[in-house]
């Protein structure tokens, strides 16, 4: 600690910070932060923390919602965003205690850290990896209101196929037909590489950017496999730095599900691995698509509980408008090699043993991330625990293009949740595999899904403009 320290004292000397920012999670996986000056900074700060009222973070705690926030100096970053120089931190909170604090077990940063001890625990692993695929919209105008008398939202890209009659130049991508689309047509080239630097600078490298399919400005920021805990921090920071790098372009950034009618939404496909003392554990030359038993097991855990692990991985009603036939969104319960239409994609292209691994195409960036890879760790650790085969299940491998399925076909096929209130009845008929080793307490459980039961009604409850067009003249 006391090297960390010093660390922190030196970032503070040799880059003028006048200001640092502790970064806190709520219950959504949305940043809060409470600032102090730096030359208040001493082991006393690292040591006891920055007091917050957890029950304004969403937690239902049943101590006293007084808890305080011990920052991490491995997550130190210079924040780029900032006018006055500023070293922001993460970190874990805290229940206070006689003589010691003790970990707020529904914070999600220490969930994760839970569901890591737990898989050692196991002696199935040590260490999962995993890789998040970030897809966001990029808008020049968008603007909403929902009021007793006006209720309506519009957005705009310059690059989008609407505006081929008042563009100018000529310079509009075709419906559905941006992906990889090159210059003049790609006009945020420079924005999003700038967003990759400030991500690597962060500490998370990158693999790639590009654009994707959505012609209204859709795009892809995929980093490179990343130990789970340090990835779920690092997914805070690439969406942190997503939607403020967008504001200094002028832009809007969105990873919200379902932005636009008609055109592609936005996933978060997260790749999974796991490996024990450095030795792949899902890879085996004679398995299918030659991942090993343990990898297979693994699927099974994730297809078996998929309908509850929706309620975690995709926790809006917007999530379910991008989980629909005709977009490459997954809507099928199964597993193949290379086939885009099923719920867990094994890539073709992950020939090498330590690279052996699958992606499970749901999840979406509407979901805390914390929350989310923990979910997905303990669905897996419990399809091996119970070696529950995929294909026994009558789960795949679907070597084929499912959507392509004449509708007697897709009938036999299990589907995925078709709403947030579907997938929270089966989040709340089935979550004993997420208690495991006390990982999610039931008390957050009980509490997640009573909010997100309470968002359901409210939005059920609010009129859309399509209902003006299919309804108001009946």
């Amino acid at each position: 600690m006391d090297k960390k320290i010093a660390d922190i004292k030196k970032l503070i000397e040799e880059n003028g910070i006048k200001m640092l920012d502790f970064k806190m999670v709520d219950i959504n996986g949305q940043f809060r932060h409470v600032t102090i000056p730096a030359n208040h900074f001493s082991e006393e700060i690292m040591r006891d923390g920055i007091g917050f009222d957890a029950s304004n973070y969403g937690y239902a705690v049943v101590e006293k919602s007084d808890m305080v926030f011990i920052p991490d100096p491995d997550t130190a970053f210079i924040d780029p965003f900032c006018e006055v120089p500023t070293l922001s931190m993460g970190g874990n909170a805290m229940i206070i205690d006689y003589p010691q604090n003790r970990p707020l077990d529904q914070y999600p940063r220490n969930i994760v850290i839970a569901a890591e001890e737990y898989m050692k625990s196991t002696g199935v692993a040590d260490t999962m990896f995993i890789l998040p695929e970030f897809e966001f919209y990029l808008f020049d105008d968008v603007n909403w209101t929902v009021q007793p008398y006006c209720i309506g939202a519009s957005l705009d890209a310059e690059m989008a196929y609407w505006n081929s009659s008042s563009q100018g130049m000529g310079h509009v991508v075709p419906k559905q037909k941006n992906y990889h689309i090159a210059k003049p047509y790609d006009n945020s080239y420079e924005c999003r590489s700038e967003m990759c630097m400030l991500i690597e600078e962060a500490g998370i490298p990158v693999k790639y950017h590009h654009p994707e399919v959505g012609a209204a400005g859709q795009f892809e920021i995929e980093p490179k496999l990343g130990q789970m805990s340090k990835m779920a921090d690092g997914t805070m920071m690439i969406k942190y730095i997503i939607h403020n790098t967008a504001v200094k372009y002028g832009k809007s950034a969105t990873l919200m599900p379902k932005p636009v009618m008609g055109e592609a939404g936005n996933g978060m496909h997260v790749h999974i691995l796991l490996t024990k003392d450095g030795k792949p554990v899902f890879s085996d030359d004679d398995g299918y698509a030659h991942l090993s038993k343990e990898a297979h097991w693994f699927m099974g855990g994730l297809l078996k509980h998929i309908a509850s692990l929706c309620a975690i991985t995709n926790p809006s009603t917007n999530s379910f408008k991008r989980l629909v036939p005709g977009f490459e969104a997954p809507v099928t319960v199964g597993y193949a090699t290379s086939n885009r239409s099923a719920v867990i994609r094994i890539p073709a292209y992950a020939k090498q043993p330590m690279e052996r691994r699958f992606e499970i195409r749901n999840p979406d960036a509407t979901c805390n991330p914390y929350f989310c890879y923990a979910a997905l760790l303990m669905a897996g650790l419990d399809g091996i625990k119970n070696k529950i085969d995929p294909h026994e299940n009558g789960w795949g491998p679907y070597d084929f293009n499912l959507f392509n399925l004449s509708d007697e076909e897709k009938a036999k096929l299990k589907g995925l949740p078709t709403s947030l209130e579907a997938a929270l009845d089966a989040l709340e008929a089935d979550h004993d595999y997420l208690m495991e080793g006390g990982v999610f307490p039931e008390a957050l459980i009980k509490n997640f899904i009573k909010r997100k039961r309470e968002e359901c009604k409210k939005l059920s409850a609010i009129p859309t403009p399509a209902e003006f067009e299919a309804y108001y003249n009946l």
